[in-house]
């Protein structure tokens, strides 16, 4: 049975996918992964998580570790459900190196602008702790949005106004 993902526990995982590491990689996280580790909430249901650059010996120990330590571990970032703020690593937040892993939080912009597509309660919440830590600027925020705006068709599933919509409630109109 899998249990939820407590800042230990996650941890846990950071050292033993990088004690499997044969080449140097990158790890971002996502989602309720970075909630926890900044202390916002105390648990998650899974680790979203991407790697850079793939690596077919982190991909299968990815399976291994989900059974070891009993996580939900799923492959996914901010990119999946919107388009990608260019410069996104360049805001990634380094967290630790664990071997040859070294590990990030995914740019709090990306991650805060997919937040608010999905528009769950959480994830709301998510965004509001992004913007009273100081890691995103409401206006900074709705400006990559302009930036993606253009690029919304390659994602069927949103719809751009309603998008706007909820960007310019939670962050204020510029």
């Amino acid at each position: 049975m899998r249990k939820v993902a407590d800042a230990e526990r996650i941890r846990s995982f950071m050292h033993a996918l990088g004690a499997a590491a044969d080449t140097p990689a990158r790890v971002y996280f996502t989602g309720g992964a970075t909630a926890v580790l900044m202390g916002w909430r105390p648990s998650t249901i899974d680790i979203d998580m991407r790697v850079f650059p793939e690596s077919d010996t982190l991909y299968r120990a990815i399976p291994r570790l989900k059974e070891e330590l009993h996580l939900n571990v799923e492959l996914a970032s901010p990119a999946d459900f919107i388009p990608e703020i260019p410069d996104w690593e360049t805001r990634s937040l380094f967290i630790t190196r664990e071997q040859k892993v070294s590990f990030y939080h995914y740019d709090p912009y990306a991650q805060a602008l997919a937040k608010i597509e999905r528009r769950h309660a959480q994830d709301i919440e998510d965004v509001r702790q992004f913007i009273r830590s100081g890691l995103v600027d409401p206006r900074r925020a709705l400006e990559y949005f302009d930036e993606i705006e253009a690029r919304l068709h390659f994602y069927p599933a949103i719809d751009p106004a309603s998008f706007r919509k909820a960007a310019e409630e939670l962050l204020g109109k510029s």
